[in-house]
């Protein structure tokens, strides 16, 4: 029983991680004075004196996303995606978590300028980016061939071609210095079709392992 109990608190860690996750740097964004969503990184709201509710939102996540890998690992013990899939989730929990503690540099600071905290900022949320689609299409493999998940291998597709092309545009967006014109005022919006999907597709994840828990 006592197992039980901690697998369904792993997948409420699951469930509400991402949908506060969102929920919070949606409303902060919303009234934060200055702060455009559309056009600046979520991870911009880290900054100023209200900088510490974006700081918190980073680390609350990565702490629940660490969680929740308990409830993936119990559902997963063996097979595909068993240990490649769990890996990639506590990697992007630890540098979810590590976003926070270490803030960006306000956006527009020359690279030679950069703070180190700023420097690993950048560091770990490129990794979450890279590896967030990577993680999708890791556990469509797990979807495909085990009878219980199989319903969810469509919407994880599409949720990694969704974060995928959004990453890839994003990357491009930022680096090049003609697209970045063209895109500057999209880029806060371009970030958050990453980030959202990924959340909607953690949120279904963990409320699929709760059902499944007897």
């Amino acid at each position: 029983m006592r197992k039980v109990n901690m697998r369904q608190l792993a997948a409420w860690a699951g469930i509400i991680g991402p949908a506060l996750f969102v929920a919070i740097f949606m409303i902060e964004g919303w009234l934060r004075p200055g702060y455009d969503p559309l056009s600046t990184f979520v991870s911009a709201l880290s900054l100023g004196p209200c900088g510490w509710i974006q700081i918190t939102n980073f680390i609350v996540f990565g702490l629940l996303l660490l969680v929740f890998t308990r409830a993936v690992a119990a559902e997963f013990p063996s097979g595909k995606a068993s240990k490649g899939g769990l890996i990639l989730l506590v990697i992007i929990a630890f540098c979810y978590l590590l976003s926070g503690i270490f803030v960006m540099d306000p956006t527009g600071t020359p690279p030679d300028q950069a703070s180190l905290h700023g420097t690993l900022h950048g560091i770990f949320g490129g990794i979450v980016f890279l590896l967030m689609p990577i993680s999708c299409f890791v556990y469509l493999r797990r979807y495909r061939v085990d009878p219980k998940w199989q319903s969810f291998q469509w919407w994880t597709l599409a949720a990694g071609i969704i974060i995928a092309a959004a990453v890839l545009l994003m990357t491009v967006a930022t680096k090049l210095p003609d697209i970045q014109a063209v895109f500057k005022d999209w880029i806060g919006l371009i970030q958050r079709m990453a980030i959202v999907p990924f959340m909607i597709w953690l949120f279904t994840f963990a409320l699929g392992i709760l059902r499944r828990i007897k």
